[in-house]
């Protein structure tokens, strides 16, 4: 691409540590009023962060599934 003169783009963020409790729909906003995302790259955002359950296995016995109101995925 780079020999075609388009340009490239890559946009990283990490979403570690930084983000353990934090509601989503407060990042949601913020990475809509702060740094302008908006369309499709929102609404991946969005569906990376809805709908998100959590289940603690310990000792062979599993919880019910929790549904997350924070606490943005890792790994």
């Amino acid at each position: 691409m780079a020999d075609e003169k388009k340009v490239t783009l890559l946009g990283l963020l990490d979403m570690s540590a930084a983000f353990d409790i934090v509601d989503f729909q407060i990042l949601l906003h913020r990475l809509k009023v702060s740094y302008g995302l908006d369309g499709q790259v929102l609404q991946w955002f969005q569906s990376f962060l809805s709908d998100r359950t959590q289940i603690v296995s310990f000792a062979g016995c599993r919880s019910s599934p929790s549904k997350l109101d924070c606490k943005v995925p890792q790994g």
